[in-house]
């Protein structure tokens, strides 16, 4: 990181950006194009949890390609000023890389679909046996993430 000032280096202060984050937007490699989705997400043990229909882009390029970015910001407030070049934002954000994998068994599904729903809800649900069968769950184990404030 060019300005390590802005640095977030703390695990426990990046895992909470990730904790309050609403959206995670989720980058994929399509032949030699970036494709990124924003998309709903949970966060436990080094892991990122998303939901998806069982088949299309996100399916394609996972089954691909499994390795992933992602990044889960926070806007603070927009800082205004007289000069457009004095204006700013504060903000957190985290970006990080990591492997996707879709999850094959009901126990697993169940499993990462709690965390989701955890994340907004904080609490769990079930989940009928028909709607799991046409729900996929992707995991992303975590290789490496940053944190940045400003």
């Amino acid at each position: 990181m060019r300005r390590k000032e802005k640095q977030i280096t703390k695990t426990a202060d990046i895992e909470q950006i990730l904790k309050q984050g609403q959206v995670c937007r989720l980058g994929f490699v399509d032949k030699n194009v970036p494709y990124i989705v924003p998309m709903n997400y949970g966060y436990q043990d080094q892991a990122l949890y998303f939901h998806s229909a069982p088949a299309g882009r996100k399916i394609d390029l996972i089954k691909a390609n499994p390795h992933v970015c992602f990044e889960v910001d926070e806007l603070i407030k927009i800082n205004k000023a007289a000069n457009a070049c004095d204006w700013g934002v504060s903000f957190k954000s985290v970006i990080g890389t990591g492997t996707a994998r879709i999850l094959d068994t009901p126990a697993e599904k169940k499993a990462g679909l709690d965390i989701i729903m955890a994340h907004y809800s904080g609490r769990s649900f079930d989940y009928p046996d028909d709607m799991l069968a046409k729900t996929a769950v992707i995991k992303v184990t975590v290789e490496e993430m940053t944190g940045k404030q400003g």
